[in-house]
Formats: C-alpha cells, sequence, structure tokens
C-alpha cells in the first residue's frame, strides 16, 4: 500500500515505486493509468463534479475533444517526464489506492501545468491576432 502523503513526497515515492518495476509491469500499469487519465479527463472536460477542487476546463479556441487529445497525449506528458512513468504512476496508484486516489494524483501532479500550457496557448494566439 502506498503512504497516502500529500503533495510532492507522495509523488516521489510513487515515482520510485514505479522505478522499481519490471519493464512489462511498468508498461501494464501505464496501460491501466492511460484508461484512468482518460476518465479523469473527459469527466473534467464534460464538467467536474462540484466536489472536485479543480478548475473548469479553460476556455481557448480548442474543442472539448481536442482539449481531451492534448491533456492524454505523449506530447503533454513528455513535459513532465517519459510518458509511460506518468501513466505507470497512476495505474499504480489506481491498482493501490482506487480511482479517487488516481483522480487526486492527476489533479495535483498534472492538471496545473496543463492548465497553463493552455493559457500560454490563448496569450500567444491573442498577441497574434493584434
Amino acid at each position: 500500500m502506498l503512504p497516502m502523503v500529500p503533495g510532492s513526497q507522495f509523488a516521489s515515492t510513487v515515482r520510485q515505486q514505479v522505478a522499481q518495476l519490471d519493464e512489462g509491469s511498468r508498461r501494464d500499469k501505464a496501460w491501466l493509468g492511460d484508461a484512468v487519465l482518460s476518465l479523469f479527463a473527459r469527466q473534467w472536460l464534460l464538467g467536474p463534479p462540484p466536489d472536485w477542487q479543480v478548475p473548469s476546463p479553460p476556455g481557448c479556441d480548442l474543442s472539448r475533444a481536442e482539449l481531451f487529445t492534448w491533456l492524454t497525449s505523449n506530447q503533454f506528458l513528455s513535459a513532465l517526464r517519459d510518458p509511460t512513468q506518468v501513466e505507470a504512476e497512476i495505474g499504480l496508484i489506481y491498482e493501490r489506492e482506487g480511482l479517487p486516489a488516481a483522480f487526486a494524483y492527476i489533479q495535483e501532479q498534472l492538471l496545473p501545468l496543463f492548465v497553463r500550457q493552455v493559457h500560454n496557448r490563448a496569450k500567444t494566439l491573442r498577441s497574434k491576432r493584434r
């Protein structure tokens, strides 16, 4: 069982545990993590439940489908770490702690960067239109 320590200490523990997995196990966890991330993204883009403490999806020139594709893409995940590593972390948390814990990890570790990237894109597009 993973220690439920909020913040970067928990994230560091998860990263270490994934790093200790053999390649096959890491890919299996990543496969689960990819599914959990996709579910999170869809739920968030449809409108997060009131109990989620997350920002609303950013308003921008991208469609919901484009935002989904971006949030779940290897290109976005590679801004954090190796995409398989990130997805394996999510999968490991899901297996050991359940869906709410995996969603909380995504909210804390991925969503802030994603929202910043979307806001930066919107700023860039606005400045190009002037």
